[in-house]
């Protein structure tokens, strides 16, 4: 199924930023273009996601935004070459996702996927900020990791806890390889915010 409320190409040939919000449910932001596979009143595109953004042409998109939406994906490796096709050179892709450790993952049924600090590394040709290297040939797509935090979230009354290890885990990318690897079994981070540039000129 698709369906497309706004007339997106006239979006694009009109030279219109383009902002999209994936996975966006009942979510609506004045700026941004709403797609998802369920057709509500705040969808602006009704399509599968899993299939691509082949509505899209490349190099067409300002800003992406996936909210709650890439751990319910089946092919995230197929999505993000999607993405960094259509963004334009330096287009950001906004990203939060549960991380691996967060025990209400594993609640959601309808979630497929674990991610970790060094998933979206694996998407990266560029800058890297991690001591731990992985392997750069899977993907033919370059995003750089402009940003990367551990979001923590505790109920009461421990949220002194979630404002002290926001500040100090995030404070250097060493302290987040050493929360992840020594202290995520029995210290729950609760997902990672992260910010990726499509690089497309130094490839």
């Amino acid at each position: 199924m698709f369906k497309d409320k706004i007339n997106i190409k006239s979006k694009i040939e009109n030279k219109e930023k383009i902002i999209l919000e994936l996975g966006a449910g009942q979510m609506k932001k004045e700026d941004r273009i709403n797609i998802d596979i369920l057709d509500l009143p705040e969808t602006d595109i009704v399509t599968d996601l899993e299939n691509g953004l082949s509505f899209l042409p490349n190099n067409s998109v300002d800003e992406i935004h996936a909210v709650s939406f890439l751990e319910h994906v089946s092919n995230l490796s197929f999505l993000m070459e999607e993405i960094f096709r259509v963004l334009k050179p330096n287009g950001i892709l906004y990203v939060f996702v549960p991380h691996f450790s967060n025990p209400y993952f594993y609640s959601d049924p309808t979630h497929k996927r674990f991610f970790g600090l060094y998933t979206f590394s694996y998407f990266s040709k560029s800058h890297y900020p991690y001591r731990r290297k992985v392997p750069k040939f899977y993907y033919s797509c370059n995003f750089r990791i402009e940003s990367q935090k551990l979001i923590f979230n505790f109920p009461s009354p421990f949220k002194i806890l979630k404002k002290l290890f926001n500040i100090l885990f995030n404070s250097r990318y060493r302290l987040q390889e050493i929360y992840e690897f020594y202290f995520s079994s029995f210290l729950p981070c609760y997902g990672l915010h992260t910010i990726l540039k499509a690089i497309k000129n130094d490839r």
